[in-house]
Order: structure tokens, then C-alpha cells, then sequence
């Protein structure tokens, strides 16, 4: 008997179906409560770890996000996604106005961000770090000082997490003391997306003025501070004045804006969770662990920073992500992945193991990690030393977090002891 497929004639081959269209998550990124982790990232997580979404502004255009671990390291790593390619694209996005500077870090890929990192990797040394942290102490133990004599209940915010991150970042860059103050609400105006765009600008516009007449007078006055170190490289002609200015700005935002909010938010959980204070207490040479599992849990933005361009075809997470496609990626997902870290939502001061991605990954890992790490110990250890009956003066679901800001953090923080 023969077989009737023996004698058919030859039938070509359907070609391959195309990709199909994946649903776009509209992600409003809603104020959530507290330290309350986004339940979208989640969700994600768990179900679909490389995902189509649009953000509150130029909400028709599309993006990726990628929420896995090892899917945010590869993408965060690969030069095939690029940095430097936003600046021509209009992708959905955070804020309607652009957060830092075109000559930024931020939009820079190798070899150039490379150069640009130079210009004041001195100044982020370990050793730089040691040195200013007797620095720190000293103005921590000051303020402190200050809020005793000024009475409780205190606000944390205005006296200790507000001023020390500014004068550790001012120490930083040369900034004298009478020109602190003038400084201090940039920052918050810069990172957020409710006041609009053209406060941003005002705001940024200052500070652009201010570091301007800073490096003037270190190119004719040099000294020993990144200011001083900006001023010679911006001499050598190893960067423009714009990229002298952009870092510069870069390092005194990030530095003063971020630190604030993420040590007042560790201070909040410690202050909501007195087995973790006791803890500490107990076992204080645990502090520089603690600060480690405490920046990788706690959720210190809101959604996500910037995004980054496939330059071509790239499969990431089983999904093929073509050239000219947006992709963000986030860290904060990435920390609560549970392929990598047991029990991924609870905070454990005796987790070990695979790193935490709170300062980024790849090129554009944060210069400042140790300098941060050292100022959130420096106020913990002297909170909890100088304050055995340290509490928070009213309910924690009471404290009012700040609203429409691209960090998290406490709005007000009042104590009492």
C-alpha cells in the first residue's frame, strides 16, 4: 500500500509568524505609602520579567522593561544598548523635562563616559572617602548638638538628613559655608516631576551659574577639591566647560538629593521596626552589613531612571528586542528578584552572597557608592548612640513622604528621645 504523501507534489513552507504584539502596561507610578515596594514591579517579576510599558509623559511611545536580575545586569553591561542614543529620541518617560544635562554623564557611552569618569575618579577614592568621614562625624555630632539645644520633638529632615548630605557633597566640591543655603532646595526642584518643567530649568539654570563662577576661581586659584580637580582637567583640555559643569552638578544633586532621602528612609524602617534597632544595638560592628541589605531593600525611587537604545537586534530574557527599541531597566525589581535573593521582601542583616544593584551596574555604576555607604553609617551609628530611647513622635503611618519626586523619601521626620 502506498502512502498518499509519497506522490503529493511539494508544498512550500508558510513563512514564520511574526513576533506577536505583547500588551503595553500603562505604569502610572502613583505616590505609594512609606516603603511600600511597587506592586507592577511584582507582578512583572513574577509573570513577565521583559515587558512593554508606557510612563506617565510622551505616553505614545513605547518602551521595554526588563525586571530580572540577570536580564537588568546584561542590559545595563552590553554596549549594544546605548545611553548616548536618547539624545535624539523622544521615549516615554518619568518627567516631562529632561533631568540632567545633554553633556551629562547620564547620556554618555565608553569610550567617552570613560573620559569623562577620569576627569574625577581621584576625588572617589577609598582613601578620599576615609578622609572625609572624620569630616562627617564631626558635622553629624555638631547638628546633632544643635537639635538637642532647639528641644524635641526634632525633625530629622531639617537637622540631620537634610544639611549632612549637602555639607559632605559641599566639602566635596569647595563650597563654602556661606553659600550652602543658597544651594539647598535645587536639588529637590531638579529630581521631581510634579513642580513642571520650567522651575526645573530655573533651578538647574542656578546651579549651572553658580558652578560656573566656582571653577573660574579654581582655574585661577587652585585647590585641592573636585572643583579644583575639574579646573585642572577643564586647563588640560581634557573636558569642555559644559562637561566640567555637568559633573559637577551631577555629583552635587545626586549627592545631596539621594543620600538625604535613602538615609532618612533607613532611619524610618529602623525607627518602624525595633527588632532591627535592637539589633544594631546589640551588635553595632553589623552596622556596614546592615547599611548594605538596607540599600538593597529599601525601594529609594519611584519607577525608573533612564532608558537605554538597542543600536541592533538583541535577545534579552527570551525576548528579541530590535534596533531602535527603548528599554529600561530597573534596579529595584532587580533587588527583590527571588532567583537570587531568598526571601527577596524581607529585610535580613545576615544575607550574604550575590550583590545588591542599588548603585547601577556596568559604565554607569555610581562613583559615590562608598562615599554614600559611609555617610548612612555615620548618622545611623550616631543616632543610635546618642539616643537609647530614639522614636518617632507620632504613628509611623502618619509621617508624610514626599509627593511627585523621582527619589523616595520622608517629607518630615519627627523624633523625639
Amino acid at each position: 500500500m502506498t502512502s498518499d504523501t509519497t506522490s503529493a507534489p511539494d508544498v512550500p513552507a508558510a513563512p514564520a509568524a511574526p513576533d506577536a504584539p505583547r500588551p503595553v502596561r500603562t505604569w502610572a507610578v502613583d505616590d505609594l505609602p512609606a516603603l511600600e515596594f511597587d506592586p507592577l514591579l511584582t507582578e512583572l517579576l513574577a509573570e513577565e520579567p521583559v515587558a512593554r510599558i508606557r510612563l506617565p509623559f510622551a505616553a505614545e511611545n513605547e518602551a521595554w522593561l526588563v525586571t530580572r536580575y540577570e536580564d537588568v545586569r546584561a542590559v545595563t553591561s552590553d554596549p549594544r544598548f546605548s545611553r548616548t542614543a536618547l539624545l535624539d529620541r523622544m521615549v516615554t518617560k518619568m518627567t516631562g523635562h529632561m533631568v540632567a544635562s545633554k553633556a551629562a554623564l547620564n547620556y554618555a557611552d565608553p569610550p567617552y563616559h570613560t573620559q569623562l569618569r577620569k576627569a574625577v575618579t581621584k576625588t572617589f577614592t577609598g582613601q578620599n572617602t576615609k578622609r572625609l568621614r572624620p569630616l562627617a562625624q564631626a558635622t553629624t555630632d555638631r547638628l546633632l548638638d544643635a537639635m538637642e539645644e532647639a528641644g524635641r520633638p526634632a525633625d530629622l529632615m531639617r537637622h540631620l538628613h537634610g544639611p549632612l548630605p549637602m555639607a559632605v557633597v559641599c566639602d566635596l566640591l569647595g563650597i563654602p559655608e556661606e553659600d550652602r543655603a543658597e544651594l539647598a532646595s535645587w536639588p529637590d526642584l531638579i529630581l521631581s516631576s510634579g513642580p513642571g518643567p520650567e522651575s526645573s530649568k530655573a533651578a538647574k539654570a542656578q546651579i549651572h551659574g553658580y558652578i560656573t563662577r566656582l571653577l573660574d576661581q579654581r582655574r585661577a586659584e587652585p585647590r585641592d577639591d573636585l572643583a579644583g580637580e575639574l579646573a585642572e582637567s577643564l586647563a588640560g583640555g581634557r573636558i569642555s566647560t559644559d562637561e566640567a559643569v555637568s559633573l559637577a552638578m551631577a555629583i552635587l544633586i545626586s549627592g545631596a538629593h539621594a543620600v538625604r532621602n535613602n538615609s532618612a528612609n533607613m532611619v524610618y524602617l529602623l525607627l518602624t521596626r525595633p527588632d532591627l534597632t535592637a539589633r544594631l544595638r546589640a551588635e553595632p560592628e553589623l552596622l556596614p552589613q546592615a547599611v548594605d541589605e538596607l540599600l538593597r531593600w529599601i525601594p529609594h525611587r519611584n519607577g525608573v531612571g533612564l532608558p537605554r537604545i538597542a543600536t541592533e537586534d538583541v535577545e534579552i530574557g527570551g525576548v528579541l528586542i530590535r534596533a531602535g527599541e527603548a528599554v529600561y531597566a530597573s534596579y529595584l525589581a532587580a533587588n527583590r528578584d527571588p532567583s537570587v535573593f531568598e526571601d527577596p521582601h524581607e529585610v535580613d542583616f545576615d544575607r550574604t552572597g550575590t550583590g545588591h544593584v542599588s548603585f547601577g551596574h556596568g559604565p554607569h555604576h555610581c562613583m559615590g557608592a562608598m562615599l554614600t555607604r559611609m555617610e548612612s553609617e555615620v548618622m545611623i551609628s550616631a543616632l543610635l548612640r546618642r539616643y537609647p530611647e530614639l522614636r518617632l513622635a507620632g504613628r509611623p503611618e502618619d509621617v508624610v513622604f514626599q509627593s511627585k519626586g523621582l527619589i523616595r523619601g520622608p517629607k518630615e521626620l519627627v523624633v523625639t528621645w
